[in-house]
């Protein structure tokens, strides 16, 4: 919901799947809110096409308020074959699945960029990359993942233009005639390899794990498997279902806990279940090898890798991608200005934030991957937006002015505290497994 202000009660950078998910309750609950960016931005132009979902169907959902609008009924209301766990979710379908539910529940997202965050006279002025300045009470971030690329050391020393990120595609089509190497052993690297060879580009993939490792294909699990390592919507096992439903929970854990849960090892380097075939076997493989030093020579990338003996290989390639993964600096976020970042409390380079998403910076929230090292892992999936959208717009609907909440849908368009409540699992979802 949107109404003239002169001081606009919340901003929401970011209308990815976390930034609608919100936008969706904090509507429902007639909040004054604007939200800002490209409906599933980063989705659509930095997703190689054929990409498949790790996660299941099931799994990969945004929150709306009465929690019926999900991939699945998206999919029935079109006629498209659709099974909970059976079938991969495609990235192109997962597109076109979060703009219906935008233009269902988030009709009003404007597509505009944030250059420049500061707080000044208790509020905070956001200016945009149309010149337009938006003074807001409240301000969520939900950017995602994109700002935050990490490159190894060896990657400063070459030409821009000969290495990227796995991150960065996207078209592939600059790679077209192209000799590449991908490094990396995750499912971005097996999933980017796959596809460019299946367009015919000359590629290689190299790493340090001597092996390749896939989630299992979807399959019926024994009682015993149900029983030591139930199914939650980010994996399976006693530990990661916690994480799954009870966000809040791992929020009350030592900030060197909650670290460590959200970089854990259950979750990758791991490539989907659905891509082992169409790499093994097809592509050269160079794993268990550490890249020394790359650098440019006559127009070339030559890759000095070191395997576990010491044996020393050399690779030549036109290109090399880093499919080096992700690392939250909430200090890449350009558009934070000094002041701002100064007054932030950090855990491991991310913001340190409240129960309810809140930075040290009163007023200033963060949802999504940058609040994994607050309330765990499940904020790195898709399945985590149920938490933060229901949670956060319940606070702010109990500190701000409320106006008419709107419950119906737009028509769909084609295109020292207490302990907190505990707030239960997604209803209406199977409980089934994730393949991440």
């Amino acid at each position: 919901m949107t109404r003239p202000s002169s001081l606009l009660d919340v901003a929401i950078i970011g209308a990815g799947p976390y930034g609608l998910s919100l936008a969706a309750h904090l509507r429902a609950q007639g909040i004054d809110y604007r939200i800002f960016g490209e409906p599933m931005g980063a989705w659509k132009n930095n997703m190689p096409a054929g990409m498949l979902l790790k996660s299941y169907p099931w799994a990969s959902c945004l929150s709306d308020p009465k929690d019926e609008f999900s991939v699945k009924r998206f999919s029935a209301d079109r006629a498209l074959p659709y099974h909970d766990e059976m079938m991969p979710l495609p990235v192109e379908r997962f597109v076109e699945y979060g703009e219906a539910f935008g233009a269902r529940y988030v009709p009003s997202v404007e597509r505009k960029m944030l250059v420049s965050l500061a707080h000044a006279a208790g509020s905070f002025e956001a200016v945009f990359d149309n010149g337009e300045t938006v003074r807001a009470r409240h301000v969520v971030i939900a950017v995602g993942l994109h700002q935050f690329k990490q490159f190894p050391e060896v990657a400063a020393g070459l030409p821009a233009e000969m290495y990227s990120h796995s991150g960065d595609y996207g078209s592939m089509a600059s790679l077209n005639g192209k000799e590449v190497v991908v490094i990396g052993t995750g499912s971005s690297a097996s999933d980017l390899t796959a596809l460019l060879h299946e367009r015919g580009v000359r590629v290689s993939l190299a790493g340090r794990s001597p092996t390749l490792h896939f989630a299992d294909r979807p399959r019926g699990r024994s009682w015993f498997e149900r029983i030591t390592a139930p199914k939650s919507g980010i994996g399976h096992g006693w530990t990661l279902g916690t994480c799954a439903h009870y966000p809040e929970l791992i929020h009350l854990l030592p900030s060197e806990v909650r670290v460590r849960l959200a970089q854990a090892r259950a979750l990758g380097p791991l490539g989907g279940a659905f891509m082992k075939d169409r790499v093994i076997g097809n592509v050269p493989l160079w794993l268990g090898h550490t890249v020394r030093a790359a650098e440019a020579r006559v127009g070339k990338v030559i890759i000095d890798l070191a395997g576990s003996g010491g044996k020393r290989q050399t690779l030549r390639a036109d290109h090399v991608v880093f499919a080096t993964g992700y690392r939250t600096d909430v200090a890449r976020l350009r558009f934070l200005q000094p002041a701002l970042l100064e007054r932030m409390r950090l855990v491991a380079r991310a913001p340190q934030l409240s129960r309810h998403y809140e930075s040290s910076v009163p007023g200033l929230y963060f949802i999504g991957p940058a609040s994994a090292n607050s309330f765990g892992p499940v904020s790195r999936f898709v399945y985590g937006t149920y938490h933060p959208a229901r949670h956060l717009a319940q606070h702010l609907a109990a500190t701000l002015p409320r106006h008419a909440p709107i419950f119906a849908p737009v028509e769909p368009v084609e295109i020292g505290v207490a302990a907190p409540a505990l707030v239960p699992e997604r209803p209406n979802r199977p409980k089934s497994e994730v393949l991440s």
